[in-house]
Formats: structure tokens, C-alpha cells, sequence
């Protein structure tokens, strides 16, 4: 199967889009209507958090999503040319936000392996879904 891409602006209407392409794409793997719906519901939140921090509200910013299938896996990549969370997340003065603070537990329970790459203009979060094989 090809890999998925979807490209979108920081709207918070450009959710509903994303979360129909990702559901679409899974339909195609082995996937309980479970963990459809926690991967869904963790990217979801992963843009959410790009939106929120990386582009301050901003909607008119980019986001790129891709999935791609790979051997014994599913990977999503998430890519934002925003501030790095982490800096967002400094000002407030903690390591997490003082109101929610729930996403990156979310995501480690949806996902096997969550990762952050910091690029010198935005991050990339990869969230990698193990297939039993």
C-alpha cells in the first residue's frame, strides 16, 4: 500500500479533514475499532499541540501529515514549522501546561513508540504503531 499525505492550514476546522484521512487510511490494516480510534483521537491531539504551541493559534500555518506502512509497522509522521513545543512550554514556566497536559500520555497509549525530531525550522513527530503479525 502507498503512503499517505495530507497537507493543511492551522485551522482548528482543518481537524475534522485530518481525522476523516486518517480513518480512511486505517480502514486498510488490522487494526481493532479500538485502537483505530486512540490513534485517531492521538494524532488529533498531537495537531492540536502544534496548533496550540508551535503556531500560537495562529491558522494560517502549515502542517504536513503522512502515514506510511512499513514491514511489521505503521508510522505517522507529523511536521510543523513552528516553535518547538518545548519552548513553548519553558514560557510557561513548566514542563507542562498548566490546563490539559494529558496529549504525550495519550499518544504513548495509542502509539508504541512516540518521537520528536527537532528540525531548525519546526519539529517532527513520528508515532510508530506496531502490526501483530
Amino acid at each position: 500500500m502507498k503512503k499517505g499525505k495530507l497537507e493543511f492550514t492551522s485551522h482548528t476546522a482543518n481537524l475534522a479533514l485530518m481525522r476523516r484521512f486518517v480513518r480512511r487510511f486505517l480502514r486498510n490494516f488490522p487494526f481493532t475499532q479500538k485502537e483505530r480510534a486512540l490513534m485517531v483521537l492521538g494524532i488529533d491531539e498531537a495537531c492540536t499541540n502544534v496548533i496550540r504551541y508551535a503556531y500560537e493559534m495562529r491558522d494560517d500555518k502549515r502542517i504536513r501529515l503522512t502515514i506510511e506502512p512499513l514491514r511489521g509497522c505503521l508510522r505517522m509522521r507529523l511536521r510543523d514549522y513552528g516553535e518547538p513545543i518545548y519552548k513553548a512550554l519553558n514560557e510557561l514556566g513548566s514542563n507542562r501546561p498548566s490546563y490539559g497536559g494529558r496529549g504525550i500520555f495519550l499518544m504513548r497509549h495509542a502509539f508504541d513508540k512516540v518521537d520528536y525530531f527537532y528540525k531548525p525550522r519546526g519539529t517532527e513527530l513520528v508515532l510508530t504503531k506496531m502490526l501483530e503479525t
